[in-house]
């Protein structure tokens, strides 16, 4: 018995593993996750790009009427743009053919609130077309930029 204990060796552990390089499960992990953040990033980016373009548009339009004052061109240029933006984000076939109530109804339901209807951009519907329409023309370029910020 004495001969089979001397035989024994102790139990001799692995040699410590370190991290790197990483197996290629690994690799193929962070390549594939690179690719997905790379994708959605410019997905995310492009997105974004209509309000950007938008937003920037309607900075320009806020800067004309703060020099000319022109109520009536105001009230055509966000016209305009929100019709702009609209059919850029919906189908052409829903958005085309609206005017008047069904137009003010329309950004309302988009924009996720009634103040096109019941509030500062009801004058969409009367400033473009008839000279001298008295209107809060802040109250409508904030309506504005903020239906462009929930919809673009």
């Amino acid at each position: 018995m004495e001969e089979i204990v001397r035989q024994m060796r102790d139990i001799r552990l692995p040699e410590p593993h370190f991290w790197w390089p990483p197996a290629p499960g690994w690799w193929l992990l962070g390549i594939l996750s690179g690719a997905l953040l790379l994708g959605l990033g410019g997905f995310l980016y492009r997105r974004s790009r209509l309000r950007r373009l938008a937003l920037g548009e309607l900075e320009g339009i806020r800067q004309r009427f703060r020099q000319d004052g022109d109520r009536r061109e105001l009230a055509m240029a966000l016209n305009v743009l929100l019709r702009r933006v609209a059919l850029a984000r919906h189908p052409r076939r829903e958005v085309a053919p609206l005017h008047g109530e069904a137009w003010l109804e329309f950004l309302d339901r988009t924009g996720g609130h009634s103040r096109f209807r019941h509030g500062p951009g009801r004058v969409l519907l009367q400033a473009p077309y008839t000279p001298e329409v008295p209107f809060d023309a802040e109250a409508l370029l904030v309506l504005a930029e903020d239906w462009i910020r929930a919809v673009a």
